[in-house]
């Protein structure tokens, strides 16, 4: 979305991101939305269609138990995973065979695995599994499921 913007604006809008994106429930980040859309459509419409054609993929973490919303409000949890990989695949200058390349990504992304920060609140992964949703997610009020 940043991209959008002219760097003028980038405080603003990293300010507007945040203000959505750390929202307390889905109720406050939409409401966010709408004033960053009232704020910045128009002039840099762009940017704000970026943001408001998936809203709903982008709040979706919000039906999940509050708990687990330091996971799944992650940015970027592809590209993390493979630092390390990447980091040893430049430092080595290529795996030299694909079979190798493979064997090399899995024992360091099972190296690395170990220093992973373990799920917040375990009990609740199996309800989220068997798709229930949390009703009233909210820092404050973690701990209604429904199913």
């Amino acid at each position: 979305m940043l991209a959008a913007l002219p760097k003028s604006a980038h405080p603003g809008g990293k300010k507007a991101l945040a203000e959505i994106y750390n929202a307390e429930d889905k109720d406050h980040a939409l409401t966010a939305a709408k004033a960053f859309a009232a704020d910045y459509d128009a002039k840099w419409p762009k940017a704000v269609a970026r943001i408001t054609d998936d809203l709903d993929v982008l709040l979706a973490f919000y039906d999940y138990p509050a708990e687990h919303w330091i996971r799944l409000r992650t940015t970027n949890p592809i590209e993390s995973t493979f630092a390390t990989v990447r980091l040893r695949t430049r430092v080595t200058k290529g795996p030299g065979s694909r079979a190798a390349g493979v064997a090399m990504a899995f024992k360091l992304i099972e190296s690395a695995q170990q220093r992973w920060r373990a799920v917040n609140a375990l009990h609740l992964v199996a309800l989220v599994r068997a798709g229930a949703h949390s009703r009233t997610a909210t820092r404050r009020t973690t701990h209604r499921i429904r199913g």
